[in-house]
């Protein structure tokens, strides 16, 4: 293990992390997701040295680093505002750890040479923080961090300040940065797009504690409870309760019977994303084992796609939520109060245990 975390518990006023325990791999891209507030910067703060633990310990490289100062744990620490010296240009911003350790003039230009060079920056080196884009900001504080060579990079939500343009080209520098170097990284974000574009392993966070760990499709696919699944963006989170039919393992939730496969009993969780559910004018002869019947309530247009929301007929208060491409809605004439049935797969539905939201 590159970091370990274990047993780690903090309070800051109000806020409390709880019994943080965390394995991330040497060169692994790790990210922690979660809302606003819930205290994903204050796992990287503490990985970094900034506070002295309340009980438990940290770990880097195998070392026991709890009581190590920050200044001797070799991480590089990207804030959400680049915190780039003002009175600084590029240049000097970005060698400035390496003159405060009193590296020589001719190691400075050849790191400064290569780093500037991987992150596409050389042109910027005579200017003034102030006279850059968000974009290029980002660049040069990664630039500062990483120049120092150190064996973490901890990124507080590194691309939040960008424009999507802007921050899709930077998760694919950042992707193809990572895959160059390969430093283990730790970004936090609230964006399940950006997680998902960029992790190897994602651990999700609520109330400072951490209630997932997965791969990224294990998260996004087979989420744990209703807060990850919604979190998400699964959209379709009901409750029921299972039992068997003709041979059929099936959750009944609010009267209408949806076949899954699970090994689960009693009281559920089901979740289904909404591009596993297929929209029909009539029913479709398919490997699709559960049809539901419904009205069209509500249209979400979302970027390139819609978000079709349908209330069963079986039973109103239930609502399913489909994702089609424009040239779907267009084709099928899709519109509020338009009947359309809505197919999805067995597998489509992953089914979890209702309990508590701590679960690693």
């Amino acid at each position: 293990m590159m970091i370990l975390l274990k047993n780690v518990n903090k309070r800051l006023g109000n806020f409390a992390l709880k019994d943080i325990n965390l394995r991330i791999k040497k060169n692994e891209y790790f990210v922690i997701l979660g809302p606003t507030g819930t205290g994903k910067t204050v796992i990287l703060e503490i990985i970094a040295g900034m506070y002295p633990l309340d009980s438990g310990a940290v770990f880097i490289n195998g070392a026991d680093v709890t009581r190590q100062y920050p200044e001797d744990r070799h991480v590089g620490f990207v804030y959400q505002d680049y915190m780039l010296f003002p009175h600084l240009n590029v240049r000097e911003n970005i060698i400035f750890g390496l003159k405060a350790r009193r590296v020589s003039a001719a190691e400075i230009n050849i790191k400064l040479e290569r780093m500037v060079g991987m992150l596409n920056i050389s042109h910027l080196l005579n200017r003034v923080p102030a006279t850059l884009s968000g974009g290029e900001q980002q660049r040069v504080a990664i630039a500062r961090a990483l120049i120092t060579e150190p064996e973490l990079l901890l990124l507080d939500e590194p691309l939040s300040a960008l424009d999507p343009r802007t921050k899709d080209i930077f998760q694919q520098e950042l992707r193809r940065l990572h895959e160059k170097i390969k430093t283990t990284t730790i970004h936090i974000t609230h964006d399940f797009n950006e997680a998902l574009a960029l992790a190897d392993c994602i651990a999700v966070m609520r109330s400072g504690e951490i209630v997932q760990k997965g791969t990224p499709e294990e998260i996004f696919q087979r989420p744990k409870s209703e807060f990850v699944a919604e979190f998400v963006g699964t959209e379709n989170v009901f409750q029921g309760d299972i039992k068997m039919q003709n041979g059929q393992c099936i959750v009944d939730i609010g009267g209408i019977c949806i076949q899954v496969v699970s090994d689960l009993a009693g009281h559920v969780g089901m979740a289904l994303r909404p591009e596993g559910v297929v929209l029909s004018p009539e029913p479709i002869q398919s490997s699709a084992r559960n049809v539901v019947a419904g009205k069209i309530r509500h249209v979400r247009r979302q970027g390139p796609f819609y978000k079709i929301v349908l209330a069963a007929d079986a039973n109103p208060q239930l609502e399913f939520v489909s994702s089609v491409t424009q040239q779907s809605f267009e084709s099928m004439g899709l519109g509020e109060g338009v009947p359309i049935y809505a197919c999805f797969k067995a597998t489509a539905v992953h089914v979890f245990p209702i309990h508590s939201e701590k679960n690693q």
